[in-house]
């Protein structure tokens, strides 16, 4: 349900813009499917951590379906993957899974820990950093 309610990104220009507009919030966008039983879990996460981080993270969803101008660029070949941007600059984030480019796995019940990783994502990229570490250790995670 969490689909709903968060915003949508319809064209590769509108993941520009979103990705372009922001100059102190850090930008995180849900590639994936909003019919597509992981990204359905995902939305719900996001829709609710939105509230809590809305002053400094923006939450955005895009169907890799209707906008595969990204898909090559940013590798989405998984059912749902969630990507952060800070200024711009696609920010990385070790979460011991080998993949430092994006989110792709589940984070489990508990929404604590994806506002810990966007926390801690924003805290890096406000101090400049490209790379960060996960909070948390997810490399016994399987992908979504």
């Amino acid at each position: 349900m969490g689909s709903v309610f968060l915003p949508h990104l319809h064209t590769g220009w509108h993941v520009d813009q979103a990705i372009l507009s922001e100059d102190e919030r850090l930008v995180i966008v849900r590639f994936g499917r909003d019919h597509d039983k992981d990204c359905m879990i995902m939305d719900e996460h996001l829709y609710n951590v939105a509230e809590k981080i809305k002053n400094f993270a923006a939450i955005y969803l895009c169907d890799i379906d209707q906008v595969p101008d990204f898909n090559q660029m940013y590798e989405l070949y998984d059912p749902c993957t969630v990507m952060f941007f800070f200024r711009n600059k696609h920010m990385m984030c070790d979460f011991g899974t080998g993949n430092n480019n994006k989110l792709n796995f589940s984070i489990g019940e508990d929404s604590q820990d994806l506002i810990d990783i966007i926390e801690t994502i924003y805290r890096g990229a406000r101090k400049g950093k490209g790379l960060v570490v996960s909070p948390k250790d997810y490399s016994s995670r399987m992908n979504i």
